[in-house]
């Protein structure tokens, strides 16, 4: 997806709470901005939104010496998640559709994003726990999703951000994990996972966990390792939750498929949907 004009306030925006959070000098925040305003002010609109946000996050991480900001928000974020755990799972475990319960909560947990202007603190995911059943989601594209899920031999599952991660267990307890590797960034990136948020999720005990070798927030295949490129290509299979890997990723109908929540008007109007809607799409 191409970078639109209104991206640009939510990078300076991104910017200065990355910048606040790694350190609390005045003068870190007013280099970080700067910097990101003029890389901006260059930048090729038809690059990626996560393209601009590497910059960004590079920027935040030389002008303050932080190599990662949110570790301890991503700590909490995942503690946050698996404290509700065991609650979701006999909530599945009961559903009438336990596939699709499941993919709901791991679409909810993609609310815990700290790229967006609207992400919520760990210690509020009950509230949108809570609201897993109201949206629709479009159950074509969800029986779509379970008919490749259950004829693909290599899974591909591109992982967000941590403490979604958590929420991710849900669904990936419904697919043979044998058929399924998990992918993570290759270094920390805003709140997104690494591998060693998966360990702390409980991921890396029940399924193969591998880093994707960037650390761009999304996937950008031409700045991730040739090995994760080649699994990418021979999966017969991609599910790739969150808005950055759908701001990163070519379209690919029948073999990649999108899942998150549209948390922003941009990302709502490219897939023509409501800020707040679930969706799963190819």
């Amino acid at each position: 997806m191409r970078t639109y004009a209104e991206c640009i306030p939510c990078f300076l925006r991104q910017a200065l709470e990355a910048a606040r959070m790694a350190s609390p000098d005045e003068a870190v925040h007013e280099r970080v901005v700067r910097e990101v305003a003029r890389a901006a002010g260059s930048m090729e609109m038809r690059s990626t939104p996560p393209e601009m946000a590497q910059v960004i996050h590079r920027a935040v991480r030389e002008a303050s010496g932080v190599t990662d900001p949110y570790r301890e928000l991503k700590s909490r974020s995942n503690r946050a998640a698996l404290s509700v755990y065991p609650r979701l799972a006999r909530d599945v475990a009961a559903a009438g559709d336990p596939f699709e319960a499941a993919l709901r909560f791991a679409i909810v947990g993609n609310i815990i994003d700290c790229g967006t202007g609207n992400h919520i603190p760990p210690e509020a995911l009950d509230r949108e726990i809570e609201a897993a059943w109201r949206p629709k989601l479009d159950t074509g594209r969800v029986g779509a999703l379970r008919s490749k899920l259950e004829e693909a031999g290599r899974v591909l599952y591109l992982g967000d951000n941590a403490g979604e991660i958590v929420f991710d267990r849900l669904l990936l307890e419904q697919i043979d994990p044998s058929r399924v590797t998990f992918v993570v960034r290759g270094a920390p990136v805003l709140n997104d996972a690494t591998i060693e948020d998966a360990a702390a999720a409980g991921l890396t005990e029940m399924i193969e966990v591998i880093a994707n070798g960037s650390d761009a927030p999304g996937t950008i295949l031409s700045d991730c390792s040739a090995a994760f490129v080649k699994r990418f290509r021979d999966a017969d299979l991609v599910i790739a939750k969150g808005q950055g890997n759908f701001e990163s990723l070519e379209r690919e109908p029948g073999r990649v498929f999108f899942v998150l929540q549209a948390k922003c008007p941009v990302i709502a109007r490219d897939l023509g949907c409501e800020v707040g809607d679930f969706i799963v799409t190819d």
